[in-house]
């Protein structure tokens, strides 16, 4: 029988929203599955509102190790493997540290200029861990470098009185392996967010991209087996984890991540910002922000302006491709393609590479384009969607993984199904007749992202917690009698 993957309400109030997910067929056991997904959320939305998570007794989660072994939270989001992850573990730490708990980021160091600790904010520490050379070692290499890490881990805490941690929550596959054994070590609950999935990724595998290999599959497998709480940012990775990896309904929660909205905002506007970029006040301006790799798909934007300038050749004087960002995964191996693309295309003179800049430009970048495209093969949720939307600006999204809750279709922007660049070319071609646009859906856009706050995201995040270490409790207890 066919049912539809549940929609999630989220641990708190911030997802009436979001858009229900495509039916997909369901047997057996995974059909209930879904249904209990759907219970647990329920349960678990009873538990918001507290200014803090607590244990049903009272105890106050205090402090909590994150684990972020393959990118820091110090790198620039951009450029190698530094990317919405980093801005999601910098956000979400410094907005639990404002609910009061403490929080300490371990992730594995790649310079010797830093010293062993860092204070990201109040309240927030990061404690860099030797594990490998600091240089020369891709996120492949690292899964040899797990067992350094861990005792670099064991270490700092071993310093340190027995209950210092009352939670691990770690971040993507590799920091997972890790929280297993750190969580069972301390005695405490693991939470886990995947971020992204090695299955889900290879089954929308760029032409030109290499899948993940079967490595990351068993390691993602035995770290979803681990976890007492999975967190997915939408409804749609939740029912992911249930289809693929066979997790628990009981398990997942759904938590949106945010938006720096005192960053991310309209500000002084479009004029303003393309002043300060040196950019046309008159151009038509299609931005890609991010990574530059396969699985973003920013050739499929190349290829879309080269489909517009062949239908419109006059637009050439008017038309402005920023790509802001660097190489970055698989897209290290041949960090010329992309310029090589726009010059066999013809397209060059409107194209305008610029390295990765920090979160202020960024929002510059945002505020002066006409619309963000983000034509990627898979996303998690798509943070860089929901930042150019706080900043006014409207998006055409491929119809991918959580895009479709980040971009209200035909009201923030548009879903586009596919990678055809006359499909995006199409969609371009709107803005082009219609200036209007931009500022109709923009004006939409920044409200739409007023939803999604860091504030929300760590509360409902800090609620996640609350409820593993009830049931991590509750377990102990039955334990021991």
């Amino acid at each position: 029988m066919e049912l539809p993957i549940p929609v999630l309400t989220g641990v708190g109030t911030a997802f009436a929203a979001q858009r229900p997910a495509t039916p997909r067929r369901t047997v057996g056991r995974h059909g209930e599955r879904n249904r209990e997904v759907t219970k647990h959320t329920s349960r678990l939305a009873s538990l918001s509102g507290r200014p803090h998570a607590r244990w049903p007794s009272g105890r106050r989660v205090r402090r909590v190790a994150m684990l972020s072994v393959h990118t820091s939270p110090l790198h620039q989001p951009g450029t190698g493997d530094a990317g919405g992850m980093n801005v999601y573990i910098v956000e979400l730490a410094k907005r639990l540290a404002e609910r009061g708990m403490e929080v300490e980021v371990f992730t594995r160091g790649t310079t010797g200029a830093l010293p062993p600790c860092v204070e990201l904010a109040p309240g927030v520490l990061v404690r860099h861990v030797t594990a490998g050379p600091y240089e020369g070692l891709a996120k492949e290499d690292l899964p040899a470098q797990l067992c350094a890490f861990t005792h670099g881990v064991m270490q700092a805490w071993a310093g340190n009185r027995p209950g210092h941690y009352d939670l691990v929550h770690s971040h993507y596959w590799l920091s997972g392996q890790v929280g297993w054994l750190a969580a069972q070590r301390w005695g405490v609950p693991l939470v886990h967010a995947m971020h992204t999935m090695a299955k889900v990724k290879n089954a929308a595998l760029a032409a030109d991209d290499c899948p993940e290999p079967l490595a990351r599959v068993i390691g993602e497998t035995q770290v979803v087996d681990a976890a007492d709480r999975l967190i997915a940012n939408t409804a749609e990775e939740a029912g992911e984890l249930v289809r693929h990896y066979d997790a628990a309904p009981g398990k997942v929660a759904v938590v949106h991540p945010g938006v720096d909205l005192d960053l991310f905002r309209p500000g002084e506007g479009r004029a303003a910002a393309r002043a300060r970029l040196g950019l046309p006040q008159d151009a038509v301006v299609p931005l890609f922000a991010g990574r530059i790799q396969p699985l973003k798909a920013p050739d499929v934007l190349i290829r879309a302006v080269a489909v517009l300038l062949a239908e419109d050749p006059a637009l050439r004087d008017r038309l402005v491709v920023p790509v802001v960002g660097g190489p970055s995964g698989t897209g290290l191996a041949r960090p010329e393609a992309l310029h090589k693309l726009a010059a066999t295309l013809g397209v060059s003179d409107v194209v305008r590479f610029q390295p990765p800049v920090d979160q202020t430009r960024l929002a510059d970048w945002y505020r002066a384009a006409t619309v963000l495209v983000m034509p990627s093969h898979s996303e998690s949720f798509g943070l860089v969607a929901i930042e150019a939307q706080a900043c006014g600006t409207p998006v055409i999204a491929a119809r991918v993984g959580g895009l479709p809750v980040a971009v209200r279709d035909e009201h923030t922007g548009f879903l586009v199904p596919g990678h055809d660049p006359h499909d995006y070319a199409r969609v371009l071609r709107r803005f082009v007749d219609r200036p209007d646009l931009t500022e109709r859906l923009g004006a939409a856009a920044a409200g739409h992202a007023r939803g999604f706050g860091w504030d929300t995201a760590a509360r409902d995040t800090a609620e996640v917690y609350a409820a593993a270490l009830h049931d991590h409790r509750r377990r102990l207890r039955s334990a021991h009698g």
